[in-house]
């Protein structure tokens, strides 16, 4: 039987298992290592971890970049992922939704980058509110394209 899902502070002795999954979830396309993690970590950047039974089932992060000199905040999704046995129960939108609240809440417009082929994400992104911006071409490891996204505060003038 299967315990809820919590969502809370990735740490960094959650760094190797989400290399583990990472490696699983993004083979060919330059996977980020356990130090990868930890780096990303030590720089202060906003990561959560989604938990079940106390196993990490799923991770998210995003830097945040306050607004500064009359500059608008803004906010970058570094990574999301789900172990593939726990996909299509909501924890990935769950854990996007915990990176967009930090963003929010410095009322930051959100970028991110996303292969061209990840359906599933993509639906995930718009369904939050993101549009894509351009392609960039090429840019994971395997060659694949990706779209930039991006999405505005919530209470930004449309």
């Amino acid at each position: 039987m299967t315990g809820a899902v919590v969502l809370d502070a990735l740490t960094p002795d959650d760094a190797d298992r989400c290399a583990e999954l990472e490696a699983i979830l993004f083979p060919g396309d330059d996977p980020w290592s356990a130090r990868a993690f930890r780096t990303e970590l030590r720089a202060g950047h906003h990561y959560l971890a989604a938990r079940e039974d106390g196993e990490l089932v799923g991770y998210g992060g995003v830097a945040l970049m306050p607004a500064r000199l009359g500059q608008q905040a803004e906010a970058e999704i570094h990574t999301i992922g789900v172990d593939p046995a726990h996909q299509g129960r909501g924890i990935g939108r769950a854990l996007l939704a915990g990176l967009l609240a930090a963003a929010d809440a410095i009322d930051a417009t959100t970028f991110l980058e996303v292969r061209v082929d990840n359906e599933a994400a993509l639906g995930l992104y718009r369904s939050t509110g993101f549009t894509v911006l351009g392609t960039r071409r090429r840019y994971y490891a395997s060659g694949a394209d990706a779209f930039t996204m991006r999405r505005d505060p919530p209470d930004a003038p449309r």
